[in-house]
């Protein structure tokens, strides 16, 4: 909820609901990042991406130099860059750090790929199935199976998304089975090996139930990821979310677990 002053300064000013969220969002990171709120994972922690260059991504879209800027940061830092399932396996270290991206765009490919490569990081990506094989379902600038499958061949751990990216938290039993089983089954076929990880669409608390997690470890699913560390779903491994606000006061708040209860509500 948009507090009642903010929506009144937003009607003054005319901002759009879309805008006034995303400044409020930029205020609350900031708030959060100057504050003292500290909280170490001895295990790593997993970072989560969208796009890498795509303004149409809102508020998760980062900047290419950014990105570069934070990979660099971070390891300047001492960090050290390990694949996600290294972390959500319980091999990681304090000072590990893993790359995932949600969804698919084509900047993923076009942009964040590159930079990875240069500094030798492995990176996981979940891929929405039905975007993939019906375009016309999905949004504008979604990678094609032709790019996942180099992806894959790359090396790139390809996790699934679902079928359409919907809110599990509303969803009857029916629909989630089928989201949970038709994308590991279309991932399956087109790249010749079923996926082990599933990434919640919107990642919050509120979007996934205990009948999901259910349904995701019988469809087959090993690894379940969620968004906050605090606040993620019981039997999930969270996730620490990157945004377009995030310059280096953030990010190395971020690191450190200033938003490990922060959810994004966007």
């Amino acid at each position: 909820m948009i507090p009642a002053p903010v929506k009144s300064l937003a009607r003054t000013v005319g901002l759009t609901r879309p805008r006034v969220a995303a400044a409020r969002m930029a205020c609350e990171r900031t708030t959060l990042a100057l504050g003292r709120r500290r909280r170490a994972l001895p295990g790593g922690r997993i970072l989560c991406y969208h796009s890498v260059g795509q303004p149409e991504c809102g508020v998760n879209d980062v900047a290419p130099g950014r990105f570069r800027h934070q990979i660099e940061r971070a390891l300047r830092l001492g960090y050290r860059f390990v694949p996600a399932a290294s972390i959500a396996e319980g091999r990681g270290g304090a000072r590990d750090l893993a790359i995932t991206f949600d969804d698919g765009w084509h900047s993923v490919l076009s942009a964040a790929a590159p930079i990875l490569r240069d500094y030798g990081i492995p990176w996981t990506l979940f891929i929405v199935a039905g975007w993939l094989d019906r375009p016309e379902t999905g949004p504008r600038g979604i990678l094609d199976w032709r790019a996942i499958e180099a992806l894959a061949a790359a090396g790139v751990e390809i996790g699934s998304h679902s079928v359409t990216h919907p809110d599990f938290g509303r969803l009857d039993t029916d629909r989630t089975v089928e989201e949970l089983v038709v994308s590991r089954a279309i991932i399956a076929r087109r790249l010749g090996v079923a996926p082990a990880s599933f990434a919640i669409p919107l990642g919050q608390s509120m979007n996934w139930t205990p009948f999901a997690q259910q349904a995701a470890r019988e469809a087959g699913y090993r690894t379940l990821y969620a968004q906050a560390e605090e606040t993620k779903p019981e039997g999930t491994v969270g996730r620490t979310f990157v945004t377009c606000f995030d310059h280096d006061l953030i990010f190395q708040a971020l690191l450190r677990g200033a938003f490990d209860a922060w959810e994004e509500w966007v």
